[in-house]
């Protein structure tokens, strides 16, 4: 008896199908699917709409027991030294699981609807990834959905922003390093102290300062609202905040800048009027990143442990590829000062 090919099965349409309704050849349709670079954006486009229409069975892709283990990482950058930092958390931790791990970079170019069309969300989907690790300010409503939708397990590290109810991140603990870094320039004599924070808006950048306020509360040292400003996380605007606390009829005597990057911006503001750090402003940041030991005078800082959260965050996102939930959705790791040559007592003597 002869058979002939049916169009479907029960798990849905067969390959062939799915080619035929993209209007392209089966060996084509197969190197959409399996995440091949060797095919044109529009041709891609065409299949990954018709998979999508059809309802092509895929995400048994991200089935970590049925497929090799393998994780994607995707990073804003991979430029600048905090993703180092992140990289060798994952590395490391990745290696004792006996896992592969795939990095991307430059979210800021696939955002929302271009991202699902044809960039790393659609890479992700094609290669057979396990999971996801973010290390990215945060992520669109379209892209949690997108991950919602296709059932992909996967963690965020230290989001700027706050995730949606039921999301999975580890971080650093802001609030704590918020008040060690001021209670460490309250230590050294200084009450007039200023902080240099991120986006307004932005969670992480308001815990630090609550813990800056926080901390000048329990010494009994009245806050000036003069003395906070918001520069993105941004060092040329950093650099400009600085200008302006320095133009106050009373500038402070010392700053908390809410990262290592704009910490050397204030440093610059700081150089450009002529004034010594810490002799004349005393400065602390946060991350401990390379930069702050390169810095002259070598930054004091709270180091926020990037590659130990990394790390954590893989771990975790093992165990959800496993079926696990973990007990609770934020993960704090503990900061801690580091203490270099950038702070010193009002006055110049150091301490």
């Amino acid at each position: 008896m002869v058979r002939t090919a049916r169009a479907s099965t029960a798990a849905g349409p067969t390959l062939a199908v799915v080619a035929r309704e993209a209007g392209v050849s089966v060996p084509t349709a197969s190197k959409v699917v399996n995440g091949r670079e060797d095919v044109a954006p529009e041709t891609r486009r065409r299949v990954s709409e018709a998979l999508d229409r059809l309802g092509y069975v895929r995400r048994p892709r991200f089935d970590a027991v049925r497929r090799p283990r393998m994780v994607d990482l995707v990073v804003h950058s991979l430029t600048d030294s905090g993703s180092g930092a992140v990289l060798h958390g994952v590395e490391e931790a990745a290696y004792d699981a006996g896992l592969e791990v795939v990095v991307s970079a430059g979210l800021e170019r696939a955002r929302g609807g271009a991202a699902e069309r044809g960039g790393w969300l659609e890479k992700l989907r094609t290669r057979g990834s396990s999971g996801v690790l973010f290390d990215l300010a945060g992520l669109t409503g379209a892209q949690y959905a997108w991950l919602a939708r296709h059932q992909v397990p996967f963690v965020l590290i230290d989001p700027v922003a706050e995730p949606p109810a039921g999301v999975v991140s580890v971080g650093a603990a802001n609030w704590q390093g918020g008040v060690t870094a001021t209670e460490h320039l309250l230590g050294l004599g200084h009450e007039r102290i200023a902080v240099i924070a991120g986006d307004p808006g932005a969670a992480v950048s308001g815990t630090r300062v609550a813990g800056y306020r926080s901390a000048l509360a329990a010494a009994g040292v009245t806050h000036r609202a003069e003395y906070v400003r918001h520069a993105g996380f941004d060092r040329a605007t950093a650099r400009l905040r600085m200008r302006e606390l320095l133009a106050l009829p009373v500038p402070p005597t010392a700053v908390f800048v809410c990262s290592d990057a704009m910490a050397l911006g204030a440093y610059e503001a700081l150089a450009e009027r002529g004034l010594r750090v810490p002799e004349d402003v005393s400065v602390v940041g946060f991350d401990d990143l390379p930069e702050a030991r390169w810095a002259t005078p070598a930054l004091t800082t709270v180091r926020r442990p990037l590659a130990e959260m990394s790390a954590t965050a893989l771990r975790l996102l093992l165990r959800m590829m496993d079926g696990a939930r973990p007990e609770s959705t934020r993960t704090e790791l503990s900061t801690r000062l580091v203490r270099r040559a950038s702070t010193t007592a009002p006055g110049g003597s150091r301490s």
